[in-house]
């Protein structure tokens, strides 16, 4: 193995904490009694045991667990999916009831072979969770739809708290790091949600450690001000398997703290940074905090008009 190709140790900061307590154990045997997926286990999220062991709070992840792309940062597996299951928004809506979640994330694997992309599934999946438990509040992730407008609009009508759809990485990297996906798709997908239903927040995030410059991550932050995204997550990209890409630089958490600081200078309402930090890290947290912004914003705008 030439020097070029040596993996880059990983530091003392990105160690984590297990924890496989009574939350933990009755969490992941719900999961798998509901037959449900959760991207905290497909993707080998480094938060898993905090989350499900201590904030006992999980991303679920509908339309199967096989996605039609092969991005390079991703460990969901790849291929052709099994036939929807129509049943599973309410099975999902059963476990958010359960579980008592104050806020819920959904996000899904790509379905590029849904003429939808799996935005009905979505969307019932949003309503069911409304029916059964109306004090939750609800993040949605989805793919791009494709991009179709009309899959966009089937998802915004069902009135999520929150649209996140992820740039994971800076234009340049694009389209080595991202399958099908692309920079300025993505930027048209989080200006579309928003001028559909402008009181809904959206949110962004960006995986760090690539090969990106940090001029490269400003501009990133740029150009999603300039698509009205309110709230943007950046976190350190770990490589899943050998196969996947492979880690540039392991970010400190002094320069992720510098990031934060120029996202809020540049406008959003909220930045979550860090090297664990992943796009639904702390997701209650930040909808409360774009709650909060918007509020003053609303106080300003009365300000000046009195």
């Amino acid at each position: 193995m030439t020097k070029k190709d040596e993996y880059i140790r990983k530091p003392d900061w990105l160690k984590i904490k297990l924890n496989t307590n009574d939350n933990y154990m009755g969490l992941k045997k719900m999961m798998r009694e509901k037959n449900l997926h959760t991207v905290c286990e497909e993707a080998k999220c480094p938060n898993i045991h905090e989350c499900w062991g201590t904030r006992r709070t999980a991303t679920f992840m509908i339309l199967g667990d096989v996605c039609t792309r092969a991005c390079r940062f991703c460990a969901v597996k790849t291929g052709l999916p099994n036939e929807l299951d129509l049943k599973e928004p309410e099975r999902v809506a059963d476990s958010v009831q359960l579980m008592n979640l104050k806020h819920v994330v959904i996000t899904a694997v790509a379905r590029d072979d849904l003429k939808d992309g799996g935005s009905q599934v979505f969307a019932e999946t949003v309503r069911a969770i409304r029916r059964k438990s109306p004090f939750t509040s609800i993040e949605v992730l989805p793919s791009d739809m494709g991009g179709v407008f009309d899959n966009i609009k089937t998802l915004m009508d069902a009135k999520p708290d929150i649209m996140n759809y992820n740039i994971e990485t800076v234009r340049r990297l694009t389209p080595r790091v991202r399958a099908r996906a692309t920079y300025d798709r993505t930027l048209e997908f989080l200006r579309r949600a928003k001028e559909l239903n402008p009181d809904i927040p959206t949110k962004s995030s960006i995986m760090v450690g690539l090969g990106e410059t940090k001029e490269e991550i400003l501009e990133t932050f740029d150009d999603l001000r300039a698509n009205n995204v309110d709230i943007v997550t950046l976190g350190q990209y770990l490589q899943p398997t050998k196969k996947h890409l492979k880690v540039q630089k392991y970010y400190h958490p002094d320069e992720f703290a510098e990031l934060r600081d120029a996202a809020m200078e540049k406008g959003f309402s909220h930045c979550e940074a860090g090297p664990l930090v992943r796009s639904s890290y702390h997701a209650d947290e930040q909808v409360n905090a774009a709650a909060k912004a918007k509020q003053a914003a609303g106080e300003e705008e009365l300000k000046q008009e009195v």
